[in-house]
């Protein structure tokens, strides 16, 4: 008899195919209900395989008494209880590195559609308000000589930090770890996060959410920025607050901002969609083809290895210990 794997919503159909093969896949989202009116179904389940947008509470994880395995398809981990999973000698992995790249690019592309106005031109163009070339049409915010202020050097910081240095920028830091080998290697200056948020042109968050940091980016922060930076979120959404973030952009405190993540996620504070100066993004910050594929196969291969009676490859720091 096939082991039982369940996967709270479909992602990509090759990695789909290979758990049919290898186990009996219970698919939440085709069942019409909700997780765990699943996982009360499927009590004899061995693994799970769950998205950032689920919350694996201890009251999910205690359903499956023969859970073995909580497979985050998601590099963040913070929607599960993982310390009560550790405690039942429940694995619990994520899919980290592998999306560096892909949401590096994102955050670039971010900040240039919010410092070139690009999504509120091509609004303009279609609907047919452009009469030709003005010289004050669409004046925008050039990125090089500019600063970049990254919070949070690691991987994708760092990534992000190499694009913004092709453009010309200038790049500061706010890390709790201090990476000297990077500033001696790259030139990328460490300052305090105070001074980081009055000398930066455009700040980017990429550090994982808790709740020390809940609202991070809170009015007090905000208003240290400059009148005219840019603010770009593509970590987590609850790192802001975001009514006080449409609230600041409304009144042009700041050019403009650019978003990936939301504070109650899939819901948006509804100001910020009628504000000409945010570009939203519905959370594709590791949204390329080759990117989601290898998540989903770091998925597989760590419940195939954790079914099998051996370690998964990718579990989190905590499961490390």
């Amino acid at each position: 008899m096939k082991k039982k794997v369940v996967l709270t919503k479909n992602y990509l159909e090759e990695v789909i195919e290979r758990l049919k093969r290898e186990f009996e896949l219970i698919v939440v989202e085709d069942t019409g209900k909700n997780l765990h009116e699943a996982l009360e179904e499927n009590q004899d389940a061995e693994a799970l395989i769950s998205f950032l947008s689920d919350n694996i509470a201890k009251e999910s994880i205690d359903i499956c008494k023969n859970l073995k395995i909580i497979a985050n398809y998601a590099v963040g981990y913070n929607n599960i209880d993982y310390k009560h999973a550790i405690e039942k000698g429940i694995y619990v992995t994520n899919t980290p590195d592998i999306l560096t790249a892909a949401t590096a690019d994102l955050t670039m592309a971010l900040i240039l559609s919010v410092s070139r106005r690009i999504v509120e031109a091509d609004e303009f163009v279609r609907r047919g308000s452009f009469k030709g070339w003005q010289a004050k049409l669409m004046l925008g915010k050039e990125l090089n000589g500019s600063t970049i202020g990254i919070i949070g050097m690691g991987r994708i910081g760092l990534a992000l930090a190499f694009r913004a240095k092709a453009f010309g920028m200038n790049v500061i830091y706010y890390s709790r770890t201090r990476k000297q080998e990077i500033e001696r290697k790259y030139g990328f200056k460490f300052v305090r996060f105070i001074e980081l948020i009055r000398e930066s042109d455009v700040v980017s968050i990429h550090i994982p959410y808790s709740n020390d940091v809940h609202h991070l980016f809170n009015k007090d922060v905000f208003d240290l920025m400059k009148k005219d930076a840019i603010f770009i979120n593509v970590s987590r959404g609850a790192l802001m607050d975001e009514k006080c973030l449409a609230q600041e952009l409304e009144k042009n405190e700041l050019f403009g901002a650019g978003l990936d993540v939301y504070e109650f996620e899939p819901e948006v504070t509804e100001k910020l969609k009628k504000l000409k100066n945010v570009v939203l993004a519905p959370h594709i910050g590791s949204a390329t083809y080759k990117t989601r594929l290898a998540m989903a196969m770091m998925t597989y291969n760590d419940v195939v290895l954790a079914l099998s009676g051996k370690k998964p490859k990718y579990l989190i720091p905590e499961c490390k210990l």
